[in-house]
This record gives structure tokens, sequence and C-alpha cells, in this order.
């Protein structure tokens, strides 16, 4: 028992005796000048430790350092530029008696980072920077005399500088970052900041843990992460892997709940598996997103690469089309930082039914430029902004209990036009293509639609748009001016081979007209609010078309209805479809501000000969308009007895009221008086016949002639 006991008691014996030799043989205060000159060579400002430096020895062999404080320059608000409440290092002992100072772990507890820019642009940390390049200034002067001067360097006085230091790794715990900016107003705090490195060792895998919380402004926000290193000696390379990052985000709009971020691993010149997550709340929207990329970084760290980028998402919110949303992507991302140039490859995006793939490139400047390419298979307007009419509605007693009138002017203040605000448009430098394989908005359905557009800070072109609708096809250019508002804008739309009738009920419901039409557009105008773009639009509409028919009047059977009550017979045909066909229709329409006006509406077919001329107001939506119709041929074919007494006359009709319900009104004077008219040449004719000579006298045939038309004034 005395032989065991004796042999523990000899390393118990061995440790005491080098713990009493470190405490009375080496004083840890000789380092103290050590780092205080240190820390005036490196950083030009005056190092503070408080108290001694004493010896620890739980849970390890170490030196504890009091509170310290490295000083900021004159001129700043905070007195320090670092602080520290206490700093323990773990050190090896055996190095210490050859005067070795080997640091196996540093512990900053309660470290508070203090980072200001003044109002004149000055910064704290210049100081350190300035006395870096004034260091580096003096060690080549000084290598250069000592080159020149053969004798060996005078040992130094002083008794630290016998010792070296070498650093293993470092601990921080309670840290504070102050970042304060008066030039921008900005105020950045991060505290409870933490940072551990364990095992640190070159050439071997270490693991870090960091977290901190942080406010800025009207934000805040959290972020905490881990990730394993190995760093090679000379710190020449680097690889990390098992990277995980995880934060929170809150201001007064927005809340990120999560975002996390995972790395298997990080390697130059190596794809890197990345997965990635977002939920939160964003401009009333909620949203989850997910997804993963291969992580692309070269050695030079100058170019950047995401391959096969999958996103899964999920938006939420009123203010959507609909909601919820469910977007899904698949791309290639790369970006090269010498050139700040930003190249998208997109395989896939979907967006409920809509589907989208393209090219963008992005070139960042002060207003970056944009350049891109979309496709999509087909786009359904009306279906993607349809409302929800499954919706429930909300009963509320109250603003039923109000009067009428109430709710009018209630609604009239919800409905108040306002001009869009276009100011993003001056931020945007973007050339764009858009290809849509089937494409249908205000139900009107287009084909192989083919549109070139660029916006320059606030203009915008429309250089080219093709597509093909309703057995036609359509081409136009247009520009909108952004820069100052109102905006204003130009159109010329070249339709041709359109069928009429089924565009006109898909877009208005309206089967008024048939035919195929040629219809060019030139107009100009400024507003974009509903009523201001009809009240300042002005220009010009031609068409052209054939073989068609205006549906809900039939001339011919309007002219024996009317011509049949002015004799007193009875009107026959009634039953007569309410249709008149034309082989041709062209018209000029002048657009001025409100009202559009044409004086030379030509329609003709094997019986009639339609002119027109008039006016409608299409922001009342009413219409005042002659037809003068000419028979030319046999009415029968429009489904009636004929009429020859009114061959070859012209029959005024005019139309006039609201678009919705026209009046159609015969002018029957001027048909009487052409009438007569025919009817005093027959008379003339005849007389010519019996009397000869005698009633071409001149003054006779004025007489007769004044005599029968004054009937019909």
């Amino acid at each position: 028992m005395k032989k065991i006991a004796l042999l523990l008691a000899i390393p118990i014996v061995t440790i005491l005796a080098l713990v009493v030799g470190l405490v009375l043989l080496v004083n840890p205060n000789q380092f103290k000048p050590l780092i205080v000159e240190q820390a005036k060579q490196q950083t030009g400002l005056d190092l503070v430790i408080d108290g001694d430096i004493s010896w620890q020895f739980f849970p390890s062999i170490g030196l504890t350092l009091g509170q310290t404080a490295l000083e900021n320059p004159p001129g700043f608000t905070q007195p320090n530029l670092f602080k520290v409440n206490q700093v323990g290092v773990d050190v090896s002992v055996m190095p210490l008696l050859s005067k070795q100072l080997e640091i196996g772990q540093v512990t900053l507890d309660g470290a508070e980072f203090y980072l200001e820019t003044r109002k004149d642009g000055v910064k704290n940390i210049d100081a350190l920077t300035q006395n870096q390049v004034q260091n580096t200034t003096d060690e080549a002067v000084n290598a250069k005399q000592d080159s020149a001067n053969s004798e060996p360097a005078a040992p130094s006085s002083s008794a630290a500088s016998d010792w070296s230091i070498s650093l293993a790794g470092i601990s921080i715990t309670n840290a504070l970052l102050d970042i304060q900016d008066d030039q921008t107003g900005s105020h950045t705090k991060l505290y409870d900041v933490s940072l551990s490195v364990s095992e640190f060792a070159f050439g071997q895998w270490s693991k870090a843990d960091f977290a901190a919380k942080g406010e800025t402004n009207q934000q805040t926000f959290t972020a905490k992460g881990t990730a394993e290193l190995n760093l090679a000696k000379g710190f020449s390379q680097y690889a990390l892997r098992n990277i995980a990052f995880d934060a929170s985000y809150n201001d007064a709009n927005n809340q990120i709940d999560e975002a996390k971020i995972e790395l298997a691993t990080f390697e130059f010149d190596q794809a890197n598996a990345l997965k990635y997550a977002v939920k939160g709340t964003a401009a009333e929207l909620g949203f989850n997103l997910k997804g993963s990329a291969q992580l692309i970084v070269d050695k030079a760290m100058s170019k950047v690469a995401m391959n096969q980028l999958i996103l899964d998402a999920n938006v939420e919110g009123a203010s959507l089309p609909q909601s919820p949303m469910k977007i899904d992507m698949a791309s290639d991302l790369s970006f090269d930082l010498t050139k700040s140039h930003l190249s998208f490859a997109l395989e896939k995006l979907t967006a409920n039914a809509l589907q989208f793939d393209g090219q963008f490139d992005v070139t960042l400047a002060d207003i970056p430029k944009i350049v891109f390419a979309l496709h999509s298979p087909n786009i359904d307007v009306d279906a993607f902004f349809a409302q929800d009419n499954n919706q429930p509605e909300v009963a509320n007693s109250e603003s039923a209990s109000k009067p009428t009138a109430e709710k009018s002017s209630a609604s009239a203040a919800v409905t108040v036009e306002q001009e869009p605000d276009l100011s993003a448009l001056k931020t945007l430098d973007l050339t764009g293509a858009i290809t849509i394989d089937k494409f249908k908005a205000g139900n009107a359905k287009m084909q192989n639609v083919a549109a070139k557009f660029n916006v320059n800070r606030g203009l915008v072109k429309l250089t080219s748009f093709t597509s093909n609708l309703y057995d036609g096809s359509i081409k136009a250019t247009a520009t909108l001016d952004a820069r100052k508002s109102p905006a204003s804008y130009t159109a010329k739309k070249f339709i041709k081979g359109v069928k009429v009738q089924p565009l006109l009920i898909d877009v208005a419901d309206n089967d008024k007209l048939e035919g195929t039409g040629n219809i060019d557009v030139d107009v100009r105008g400024s507003s974009l609010t509903p009523t201001g773009m009809k009240k300042n639009l002005v220009g010009t509409i031609n068409i052209n078309f054939a073989d068609g028919a205006v549906n809900g009047l039939n001339v011919a059977q309007l002219i024996r209805e009317n011509y049949a009550k002015f004799k007193g017979q009875s009107v026959e045909g009634q039953d007569a479809p309410k249709k008149t066909d034309f082989s041709a229709m062209t018209a000029t329409l002048a657009l001025n501000k409100g009202v559009v006006t044409t004086d030379n509406l030509h329609a003709q077919s094997p019986l009639l000969r339609v002119r027109g001329n008039g006016s409608a107001n299409y922001i009342n939506e009413t219409v005042d308009f002659t037809i003068s119709t000419s028979i030319v041929g046999s009415l029968e074919g429009q489904g009636g007895k004929d009429i020859d007494e009114l061959k070859d006359l012209t029959i005024p009709v005019n139309v006039s009221g609201s678009w919705a319900k026209p009046k159609f009104k015969l002018i029957f004077d001027d048909v009487l008086k052409q009438k007569a008219e025919k009817e005093i040449d027959r008379g003339l004719k005849k007389l010519d016949e019996k009397f000869g000579d005698k009633i071409k006298d001149e003054k006779t045939k004025e007489a007769v002639n004044s005599l029968i038309k004054g009937l019909f004034n």
C-alpha cells in the first residue's frame, strides 16, 4: 500500500511543484508591457489594461487579463474602439521556461466593438489602416538600413522582447458590435454575439459555432450557424463542410420567421450541394419557400454559379390574383464579379396555370442593364385574374341599413381614378422579347404572339408586336413616355383579315357586325386612367370590311315598313330577319378627345348603296349617325316585296340614343322631295314631248319648277 501511495504522490507533488514554480518563477505581469507595446505598434492606439495579469488553474492552466480597452482616436462619441471585461488565455506550461508563449485558447467575455463614421466621413478604424501603412513603410526603411549595416543589431533592453508568441484559437461570448454612421443616419447594433472554434489546428477539421442578435433602425434580426473548417498552413487553402445558417428578421411590414441555408461542403471550383428555406410574411403576403442548387465558386472568387437552382414556393394573400399561388422554378444562374454580369437561364417557371421559360442577362451599374427573352406556351389572363366567386360574402347589417345615396357616395369615393405610379420605369434600362403560343386577355384569343420592347429611363417603346387572331393577323408599334405625369403614348396597329363577329362576341358580347376586317389604327394621347384615356385620345382608325352584315338592322325592311305606313298600307314582312348584308364597307373614323366622327362611311351590296356620316361620344356612349341608303336592286332579295317606285332614291336613316338601345328613324322628307323631283322630271319630259319648243322656254320651266317644289317648302 505504501508503494502505491508513493507512486500516486509523485505526480501530484510534481504538479504542485510545477504550479508553485510557475507562481514563484514566472510573473505574468511581465507580459503587460509586451501586450501594450505590440498594440501601440500594430494599431497606433492606446491599450489600457486595468489590474494585474493573474494565473488561472481551473479548468486549465492559463492567464486571466482583467478589463481591457483600446481607446478611440480623438473626435468620436465613444471613448473606446474596443473593450472587453475579461480575457482568458490557455497556455502550454513547459515552453514558458524557454520564453515561448504558446496560446492554446483565447476567451473573450463581454467584448464590445464600436465602429463609428463621423459626418465628415472619417472612421475610427482609419487609424488602424493608416498605422499599418506606416508600419509597412518603416519595415521597408529598416530592411534597407539593415542591409547597409553589417554589424549585428543590439539586443533590446526590454525583457518582453525576448519572448515569442503564437496563437491557436479564440472564443468570444456576450460580445457587442455597434456600428454608427452619422453620414447616412444609420445605426446597427449586434449583441449577444458568440463565436467559438474548437480543436483548431492547421490541416485538420475544426468546428465553429456563432450566434448573434441585432437591430438596425426599426429592424430586428437574429442569426446563428455552425460549420467545420479545414485551414492549410500559410492560409493558402481552406475548405468548409456541414455548414448550417439560421436567421430571422422583423420590421413594421415584414416578418421572416426562419431563413435556413445548408451546405454539405464548400470547396473552390467544385459543385457544392446547397439547400435553402425561407418562411414568413412580406407586404401582407405569406410565403413558404424552399429549394436547392449546386454552388460553384472559383478560387479567385470572381465567378459564382448556382446550377440546377430549384424553387418550390407557396404564396398566399388577398392582393394576389389567385391565392394560394404555387410557384415552381428550375434554372441556372451565374455571376461574374469582375464584369458585374448576371446570367439567368430559366428552364421552367410555373405560377399555378402559368408557365414560362427564357433567358435573362443583367449588367450591374447605376441603372442595371437588363436583357431578356421570355416564352410561354399559354397565358390566360382572364382565368389568372378571375375573382373567386365562391368566397362567402360577409354580412354587414350596419352598411346594409345605410341610405342608398350614402352608399352611392361611398362607392364613388372608392372608385376615384388616379394615375398609376410609373416612377419605377425611370430606373430601368431594359430590352426584352416575349413570345406566347396562345394568349387570352379580355376574352380575346390570340396565337403566336411575339413582342419586342425596351425601357430606357422612363421611355417605353414597343418596337414590334405580331400575332394571329380570328383567322387574321395584327402588327403594332407603340411608345409610352413615363418621364412626366400624366404619361403620354402613341400606338399604331395594322389588323388584317380578322373575322369580326367572333372577335366582337368574345370581347364585347356583341354580334352586331359580321365580315372580314382590315383595320389600321394611328392614335396618341395622355393619361392612363380609363376616363383620362378617353378624354385625351386623338387619331384615326381606317376600317375596311368585306363580305359582312350588320345584325339587328334590316335596312330594306325598315324602308318597306315606313313607306307602307306613309302610304297608309298594311305592313308586310315583319318576320324578316333583322340583318343587312354588304359586300364591302369602308370608313375613316376620327377620334378627338371623347368623340369619334366620320363623313365617309360607305357600304355596298348588289341591292343597296350605303353612305354614312355622324358622330359617337365614347365617354357618354351615345350616337348620332345618319345612314343614307340608295336602292339599286330588287328588295325582294332582302326578304320582302319589291318597291320599284323607290328605286334609285337615297333614303336617310338616323341612328341616335345610347349604344345599348339605339333608336332608328327614317327621314322621309328627303325621300318625298327626291320622289317629287323625279316625278317633275318625268312630267317635264312628257310636256316636252307634247308641246315641243314651247316648254323649252326657260321662264316656263322656272314657273313649273317653282310651283311644284313649293309644295315641299
